[in-house]
């Protein structure tokens, strides 16, 4: 199978980390918006319509599957993409909710998202699992993460600073951390330790590529393949830039 992995710039490589450990598909298309991106603070009409540009990208490729590595998108267009093609779209939100239900079925847990502006504030992840009965979530915007990230400050004075900035009004110690931005995973250890040390409390972490590659082996019942896949890279903007983030984060 050839799959498509969608995202706003770079910080759908730590999806497509997941993906290529799993071995579920064989042969990718990873695709960044970089000319355009950040998503975060645009609006739900021109987050549509990037992506929906972005599904006229992928037609010349025949993809069977589209996998949306960006929360904004999943949050905002998710369903305008599938208006709009007839090939299966899977979005990093709906895989989140469903890992976090499975991994944690106390409807008490306390549960902090992250994510960016638009992310936090479709309510996309708090509405889910408010439904599913989980009574004690918190959602924040931390789209200053991503700046850093690309700068490449995982830790540090600076990323700290960042970090108390964003936490230092949150009172109860959260035991889940849902990384809603793709881009988060590369601070998950910082993360960790911020709140094991204001809180002297573990916090485990949702990540958007492990739980895609457990939403697809449940809903689409893939299994590994037996050679690892083959992947190109496309960019709206430099592609050798994207190239090499790839490099650094996937040692590919």
């Amino acid at each position: 199978m050839r799959v498509g992995i969608f995202d706003s710039g770079v910080g759908g490589l730590s999806v497509l980390k997941s993906v290529l450990q799993a071995r579920l598909f064989a042969e990718i298309i990873y695709y960044g918006d970089t000319a355009r991106v950040p998503y975060g603070p645009k609006d739900k009409a021109t987050i549509e319509h990037f992506a929906l540009e972005a599904l006229e990208f992928f037609k010349p490729y025949q993809i069977e599957m589209l996998i949306v590595a960006c929360n904004t998108v999943s949050a905002l267009a998710l369903e305008k993409m599938r208006a709009h093609s007839s090939i299966p779209i899977v979005g990093v939100i709906e895989a989140g909710i469903l890992a976090t239900i499975q991994q944690f079925p106390n409807k008490h847990t306390p549960i902090l998202v992250l994510g960016t502006r638009a992310t936090i504030a479709s309510g996309q992840y708090a509405q889910h699992l408010s439904a599913h009965g989980y009574s004690n979530v918190q959602s924040l915007a931390t789209g200053l993460f991503v700046p850093l990230i690309e700068e490449g400050v995982l830790e540090g004075a600076l990323l700290r600073a960042c970090m108390q900035h964003y936490f230092e009004n949150i009172q109860n110690a959260p035991t889940v951390l849902i990384l809603g931005c793709t881009h988060f995973p590369l601070i998950a250890s910082s993360l960790q330790n911020y709140f094991q040390t204001r809180f002297n409390h573990p916090c485990a972490l949702v990540h958007s590529g492990d739980a895609i590659v457990h939403y697809l082996q449940d809903t689409h019942h893939l299994i590994p393949l037996n050679h690892p896949p083959q992947v190109r890279f496309f960019a709206s903007g430099d592609v050798k830039t994207l190239k090499v983030q790839a490099k650094a984060w996937l040692e590919v």
